[in-house]
C-alpha cells in the first residue's frame, strides 16, 4: 500500500503526542463567584445646548450631509481603480508562476521523489528502523537527490516567505539525518515533522499541490 507523507506526518505526531502525555487529577473544581450590592441609580445631567451651538451643529451636518454622496463616489472609484490593479497584478504574477512551473518538468521530478523519500523515513522512524531511513536519506546533506531538490527550489521559489520555508526544511532536514545517524529516536520524530511542515508549506505556496503525489 502506497505511503503518503500525511500519513507518515500523522503517524510519527500521533507517537510524539503519546510519549508526553500527561494525567491530571480528577477532582471537583468550584468557582466562587462574589456579587456584589448594586447601589442606586444616578440619573445623568441634563445636556445643555446653546442657541448658537445648536445653529452650527445643524450647519455642520446639513454640510457633510450635501458633501458625503460625491465624496463617497470618489473614494469608491479609487477603492475600485485599487482592487482592478491589484486583481491584474495578481493574474500577471500567477501566469508567470505557471509558465515556470510549465516549464519545470525536470525540477518538479526532483520535488516528487523528495515526497517519495519523505515518506518512506516516516514510516521507518515509526518502526524504529533506522537502519531504513538512513539508506533512504543518505549520510550527509551532500547527497546528490538534496542537491536536485535543491537546484528545484531555486528556481520554483518566488517570495520571501517560499524561502524562509527553503531554509527551514533545509536545516530540519540536516537535523534529520544527524539524528538518525545517532540512532535518537524523539529527535528523529521531531525533525522528520518540521522537514515536512516545511516542505507541505512550500508546496502550498507555490502552487505545485496538484502536480505532486503522496502528499
Amino acid at each position: 500500500m502506497a505511503i503518503t507523507l500525511g500519513h507518515a506526518v500523522a503517524a510519527v505526531t500521533t507517537k510524539i503526542a503519546g510519549c508526553a502525555r500527561t494525567s491530571g487529577d480528577a477532582g471537583t473544581s468550584v468557582a466562587l463567584c462574589l456579587v456584589g450590592e448594586r447601589g442606586p441609580a444616578i440619573p445623568a445631567p441634563p445636556l445643555l445646548v446653546g442657541r448658537r451651538e445648536g445653529l452650527s451643529a445643524c450647519f455642520t451636518a446639513l454640510t457633510l450631509s450635501l458633501a458625503s454622496p460625491s465624496l463617497a463616489a470618489i473614494l469608491e472609484a479609487d477603492d475600485d481603480e485599487e482592487l482592478l490593479e491589484k486583481v491584474k497584478i495578481d493574474r500577471k504574477k500567477r501566469l508567470q508562476r505557471q509558465g515556470v512551473i510549465s516549464s519545470s518538468a525536470k525540477e518538479t521530478g526532483y520535488l516528487q521523489e523528495l515526497v517519495y523519500k519523505l515518506s518512506k523515513v516516516g514510516k521507518a522512524i515509526e518502526n524504529n528502523d533506522f537502519s531504513e531511513a538512513s539508506s533512504v536519506l543518505g549520510p550527509t546533506t551532500r547527497a546528490d537527490w538534496i542537491q536536485n531538490v535543491n537546484l528545484a527550489f531555486t528556481k520554483l521559489t518566488s517570495s520571501p516567505e517560499e524561502k524562509n520555508e527553503v531554509d527551514a526544511f533545509n536545516s530540519s532536514l540536516a537535523s534529520l539525518i544527524s539524528s538518525v545517524d545517532k540512532h535518537d529516536i524523539e529527535s528523529s520524530k521531531s525533525a522528520f515533522v518540521l522537514s515536512a511542515s516545511a516542505l507541505e508549506k512550500w508546496v502550498e505556496s507555490t502552487g505545485l499541490v496538484g502536480l505532486l503525489k503522496g502528499l
